[in-house]
């Protein structure tokens, strides 16, 4: 297991913002993970303890999630505030360049800083999102998002989730569904195991209905100079294969796996994406 170690940086608006920061080599550009909606740095671990040491990965907590301060406003919870962020993060840091992986959420905020920083990207990773966000998975997501819940035990937790998405991931094992608590949930100080998020979250989202108030096609484009690998899930409910075929037609450089049987999102540790980033990282190698 690579080791990390906390990093922490403030937003505009005041707050203390954490990520894990796994090390790695300091020829190579650092790759930011971004994560979903209601994740969390955790998100990212088995991505991390694979490239680590080889790159160093930097996995952020948003706002509100993690080890991050929850928002004063919780209308600040929208994806300009996320890049206004990562934008700190970025000069804070003093970057000049790095690779960017992003997971549903995270895969728009991608998207977003691209349009300003695109020549600093060696390559980009977009997981389960696109410029066509579908209605059924926004209200999928809006019937869940903001709702507390608890569990006595992470067995209790890892049996909820199974329930609740195994649709989502249909083939999986308790096993998997416990990594999957323990990167979604923390113990609170009572004990219990809680979700590791704001429930103010949902506040935006369910107003907005997922709408960034930003064409997207056009933040895509802002990667059309950048090495790009699309991951999606079979049973995805955000990313459709239509969707997903006019991105591989506006963007030359980009590769596109499905990974089979999985919906929203993949993890990222399924074989077809493991692989696929390997060959992303390779581009990215040999254009440095």
């Amino acid at each position: 297991m690579a080791s990390w170690s906390d990093g922490y940086w403030g937003s505009s608006d005041g707050l203390r913002l954490h990520y894990r920061d796994y090390p790695g080599s300091e020829h190579r550009p650092p790759i930011i993970c971004i994560p979903g909606l209601t994740r969390n740095a955790r998100d990212f671990e088995g991505v991390a303890e694979r490239l680590s040491p080889d790159w160093r990965v930097i996995c952020v907590d948003l706002r509100g999630r993690g080890e991050s301060a929850h928002a004063r406003d919780p209308m600040s919870y929208v994806p300009p505030t996320y890049v206004e962020d990562m934008e700190a993060l970025i000069a804070e840091l003093r970057l000049e360049r790095f690779i960017l992986f992003g997971t549903s959420l995270g895969g728009l905020v991608t998207m977003l800083l691209s349009v300003r920083h695109g020549n600093r990207l060696p390559a980009a990773m977009i997981n389960d999102i696109g410029p066509v966000i579908e209605p059924e998975g926004v209200e999928r997501i809006k019937g869940y998002v903001g709702r507390s819940h608890s569990w006595p035990t992470w067995l209790h937790a890892a049996r909820f989730f199974s329930e609740a998405q195994g649709d989502v991931f249909p083939g999986w094992e308790l096993d998997q569904w416990l990594v999957f608590a323990k990167r979604l949930c923390k113990l609170s100080s009572a004990g219990r195991v809680v979700l590791d998020y704001d429930m103010r979250i949902a506040e935006p989202f369910k107003v907005q209905d997922g709408d960034t108030g930003t064409d997207l096609w056009t933040a895509f484009e802002g990667l059309s100079a950048t090495p790009l690998l699309v991951v999606r899930g079979e049973r995805s409910d955000l990313l459709t294969e239509g969707t997903l075929a006019r991105m591989r037609a506006q963007m030359p450089l980009m590769e596109s796996v499905t990974v089979p049987g999985v919906g929203h999102a993949p993890t990222l540790d399924e074989p077809e994406a493991v692989e696929a980033i390997v060959r992303l990282l390779a581009r990215a190698k040999a254009l440095s």
